[in-house]
């Protein structure tokens, strides 16, 4: 597959857990890379999850919601915008609408949205358009030493 080997993917397999690779085609007009993967690859949008940057009280964080919410700034501090795109894939070795939450070049502190742990497997970026990996929440949280927090704000 021509996905193997992205940093995501390599940070998975070095873990040993268990994931599930998915390559779609991806169309770069889509208006939203994260609900495109769910049609594409025939998912449930709530078991899609996307992965954001923001500026947490100076802190890049990355925030990973379902691809149907949005993100809920206000619940992750007092001073919260969400990060340059440019700076966050700077950091995250990754380029905007393909940033995995796993294998970043710097390690982000990490909030997953709390509606992902009534889901068996997610799947979010492995990164880069159209690859998805799908792996169990725990699994993500324990890879990106992450926390489960209700962030999203569903519209």
């Amino acid at each position: 597959m021509a996905g193997k080997g992205t940093p995501a993917i390599v940070a998975a397999e070095r873990a040993g857990i268990a994931f599930t690779v998915h390559e779609y085609v991806h169309d770069p007009k889509a208006a939203s890379y994260g609900l495109e993967a769910a049609e594409k690859l025939g998912i449930e949008p709530g078991h899609v999850f996307k992965t954001l940057v923001a500026d947490v009280d100076g802190t890049l964080t990355v925030a990973i919601v379902p691809v149907e919410a949005q993100l809920d700034l206000k619940t992750l501090g007092k001073r919260v915008s969400m990060a340059d795109p440019k700076l966050a894939e700077r950091t995250t070795g990754y380029v905007t609408g393909g940033i995995s939450p796993l294998g970043q070049r710097k390690r982000l502190p990490t909030v997953l949205d709390a509606s992902a742990l009534a889901c068996e497997t997610i799947h979010v970026s492995a990164g880069r358009r159209g690859l998805e990996i799908e792996l169990a929440p725990a699994d993500l949280l324990a890879l990106t030493d992450g926390r489960a927090l209700p962030i999203a704000a569903r519209t």
